[in-house]
């Protein structure tokens, strides 16, 4: 089964974060990807741009609304994700917890349902 970890964290803080120690967590972030790669779970990531460049749209009575930024205001953004493989929540629970970015943000779980 494969597992949507999102990664949330503060964008402000984030930019905070000198470039020294900004390669440093990347560094524990690569070393937690060997080691999903290793363990066979590893199926993809991705960072997110920040959320200055995001648009958030609908349609209204048929009209198309675009708005500049992230559809809600919260203290923490959707920054990044992984997808794994995991044969249950638990499991997929135990490669979250092992994720650097839980050190400084939080992260959701969910399963990929199947349209099948």
């Amino acid at each position: 089964m494969k597992y949507l970890l999102m990664l949330y964290a503060d964008e402000v803080a984030g930019s905070r974060i000198s470039p020294e120690d900004m390669r440093g967590f990347m560094q524990t972030m690569h070393a937690y990807q060997d080691a999903l790669t290793k363990a066979g779970a590893f199926v993809e990531t991705a960072p997110l741009t920040p959320t200055t460049q995001a648009k958030t749209l609908h349609l209204d009575n048929g009209e198309l609304q675009v708005h500049d930024g992230p559809y809600a205001e919260t203290r923490e953004q959707f920054g990044g994700y992984y997808i794994i493989e995991a044969s249950n929540m638990e499991e997929a629970l135990q490669w979250a917890a092992k994720c650097p970015a839980a050190t400084w943000g939080k992260i959701e779980v969910r399963q990929l349902a199947s349209f099948s």
